[in-house]
């Protein structure tokens, strides 16, 4: 009797399934047309209030989103009306102390900003001696816009490490301040052909895009002798400097990426030295891990990234900002500046030049004749007030004959980078 009624209700509740799979679905087809038709709130409102509907999907998206979405081009566009804030870094080595402090007081201006390092290799009473002039020169205390890398890198020139120790300043930088417009690297052995004043007065006038990298794909003798042996730099594990050294077999050229080379230094941007260090699509990352076994790959790294993003390759200007006398074809060095090159400097209309020994005659004349610069004081400029020892209004600006000289090269340039002559 018991299992007849259980046979009955079996078939009962069987008579009313069918009806109610059809009803559910018409009920999610009217629902599902409600959403697209606008009558009910979209779904992610509804999850204000019901956590059930709770989706990853994010609100107002149509397309999916992609962790590397293609890098938005630089707006070239007219600069804002005060003056931009450059970003240095100042580099040296053992016995470096004095021409870096040189080169920093010329360099100073209270609009700016300046990163110092003196490596590995240095004395570590000259690293401290370098800490207490920055934490006791009372303009750089009241300003505080000077900052020292304490914990020092290894840098050799033919290795990656300086590539390392020029990303780890522009770390520093951003993360440190967050208006400046244009990175430049510099080392003890160099010195400013113009003012500051110069400097911002005709860089005020540019698109704050722009990146001035020296470069070519030609890499010449290069190829050999550079892109296709392979070599291992010991200051990437050790703390004492010495060469480099090679290993077998040699690789072949990449063909996932086009070689450029150029000079190590260089004035970037804000937007090229973000996307250098935090590396969305993974280029910086992957060619930093190539350039580990180039050698010299300060002249490379960075002309490479750059010329391998199509966004970035119209910002690119073929200039390093330097004046530097080479041999023909160059050695690792270049020469040694003297008194006698000074006309040569000053024809470049370059902003800055190398190499240069400690206290020679010639940056005695670039600082009387170029600087107007007081033996061992800053250069002036229209933020000066008392001879320098205090700053007036920062954004006040001077330029003098230096900015019209840099003026002309850049112009020059920027005309030749019209005609295309970028990243070939």
């Amino acid at each position: 009797m018991i299992r007849l009624k259980e046979i009955k209700s079996f078939h009962s509740e069987r008579r009313w399934a069918f009806p109610l799979a059809i009803t559910s679905v018409i009920c999610l087809f009217l629902l599902a047309t409600c959403f697209n038709m606008g009558f009910l709130p979209p779904l992610y409102k509804l999850n204000s209030f019901f956590p059930l509907f709770n989706s990853h999907v994010a609100p107002n998206s149509s397309i999916p989103h992609f962790a590397e979405e293609k890098i938005k081009p630089p707006i070239l566009q007219s600069s804002p009306s005060l003056p931009p804030h450059f970003a240095y870094l100042i580099s040296g080595s053992k016995g470096d102390l004095n021409k870096l402090w040189r080169t920093l007081k010329a360099l100073y201006h209270p609009w700016n900003y300046y990163v110092v390092h003196l490596d590995l290799e240095s004395d570590p009473a000259e690293r401290m001696e370098l800490a207490s002039r920055v934490e006791k020169d009372p303009m750089f205390a009241s300003v505080g816009n000077v900052y020292m890398i304490m914990k020092a890198n290894m840098v050799t020139y033919r290795g990656p490490t300086m590539v390392s120790n020029t990303l780890h300043a522009c770390a520093i930088l951003l993360k440190k301040n967050k208006e400046w417009d244009w990175f430049i690297n510099l080392s003890a052995s160099d010195y400013p052909l113009v003012t500051q004043d110069d400097l911002l007065a005709t860089f005020r006038n540019l698109n704050r895009d722009l990146n001035f990298v020296e470069h070519t794909s030609q890499l010449g003798w290069k190829e050999d002798q550079r892109a296709m042996p392979l070599m291992i730099d010991p200051g990437l594990y050790e703390n004492k400097k010495s060469d480099i050294f090679w290993v077998q077999p040699n690789r072949p050229l990449p063909s996932a990426f086009k070689l450029f080379t150029g000079s190590a230094w260089m004035v970037l941007s804000r937007p090229f030295v973000e996307y250098c260090i935090w590396g969305w699509d993974n280029l910086p990352r992957t060619l930093l891990m190539y350039y580990t076994n180039f050698v010299s790959s300060p002249e490379g790294y960075f002309q490479t990234v750059i010329c391998n993003v199509p966004e970035f390759i119209p910002t690119v200007i073929n200039h390093d900002m330097h004046f530097i006398s080479w041999d023909n074809p160059p050695k690792q060095h270049p020469h040694v500046l003297n008194i006698n090159d000074t006309s040569k400097m000053i024809d470049s209309g370059a902003a800055f030049a190398r190499k240069f020994n400690q206290d020679t005659s010639v940056l005695d004349r670039i600082d009387e004749e170029l600087l107007n610069r007081p033996d061992g004081s800053f250069t002036p400029g229209g933020w000066c007030k008392a001879n320098c020892t205090k700053v007036g209004k920062p954004t006040r600006v001077k330029p003098g004959p230096g900015a019209k000289r840099l003026k002309k090269l850049i112009s020059k340039l920027i005309k030749s980078a019209k005609d295309g002559n970028q990243c070939r």
